[in-house]
């Protein structure tokens, strides 16, 4: 359950990104304010993971170069969407652009399947397909 509770949070916050951003990227280049952004939430994170005691040498240490490997990758993947959603936002309706993002999801799926081995069942096949026909008729209206 808790999990659940985290990802509505989750959800509700990154809502909050497509509103704050827009409205900030009135002015301002995309690029210059990911990096901004960027900065902002490393400064944030890092005094989270002090706070709670989840950053030391010692944990920095028990990560082997598989570790490093895919947290690095998922930072670059990360990096990349956060640019990518912040250049469209800049150029399009905060509500189709945060449509066509959340197709992740069915990206999500078909990824996780091939990967991690995660079952697609008809159940989330339909789920998946429902997602990206409700992206599709939010964006393009």
């Amino acid at each position: 359950m808790t999990a659940y509770i985290f990802a509505a949070l989750a959800a509700i916050t990154a809502a909050l990104v497509a509103i704050f951003g827009k409205i900030g990227l009135e002015k301002i280049d995309p690029t210059t304010a990911t990096a901004v952004r960027g900065v902002i939430m490393a400064t944030i994170l890092v005094v989270a993971a002090v706070a709670f005691k989840k950053l030391d040498l010692a944990t920095l240490a028990s990560f082997g170069g598989k570790e490093w490997l895919w947290i690095v990758l998922a930072a670059v993947a990360g990096a990349a969407s956060w640019l990518f959603y912040f250049i469209a936002l800049k150029q399009g309706d905060a509500t189709a652009v945060a449509a066509i993002d959340r197709l992740s999801i069915v990206f999500v799926l078909i990824l996780a399947a091939f990967f991690l081995g995660e079952s697609i069942t008809i159940k989330t096949a339909l789920g998946g397909a429902l997602v990206f026909i409700g992206a599709l008729l939010i964006a393009f209206k």
